[in-house]
């Protein structure tokens, strides 16, 4: 899983919509790609860091079904780390999510 973020500066456009819990939707939701690539930044690389979670934690699944199925050609130790490397994904993934709202709420409480 790789997660590379470059420097870009945040448009007010890519926050306006985040909510508390929005993320966690935003993750399970089918998302088209062309319009993604087109637009680039930082939503492009969010929306691409949760694609790489999401494959992660879909691949872990189909092992730990072969693995439950008595596949010979599926090592343990694969499935394994694929579970991990899922978990860690996601974990990152909440934290980036609970950053960015607080960030939301610290800018929402300013005075002005």
């Amino acid at each position: 899983m790789d997660l590379k973020v470059t420097s870009s500066p945040i448009s007010p456009s890519a926050l306006s919509g985040i909510r508390p819990g929005a993320m966690g939707r935003a993750a399970g939701a089918a998302v088209g790609g062309a319009a993604a690539e087109e637009s680039g930044g930082f939503s492009a690389a969010l929306r691409g860091a949760l694609q790489s979670v999401s494959a992660a934690q879909n691949k872990s699944q189909a092992l730990q079904r072969e693995v439950q199925l008595e596949n010979p050609s599926v090592s343990l130790e694969e499935t394994m780390v694929a579970i991990q490397k899922a978990q860690i994904g996601f974990q990152a993934a909440v934290h980036v999510r609970n950053r960015l709202v607080q960030a939301y709420s610290d800018i929402m409480n300013m005075q002005v």
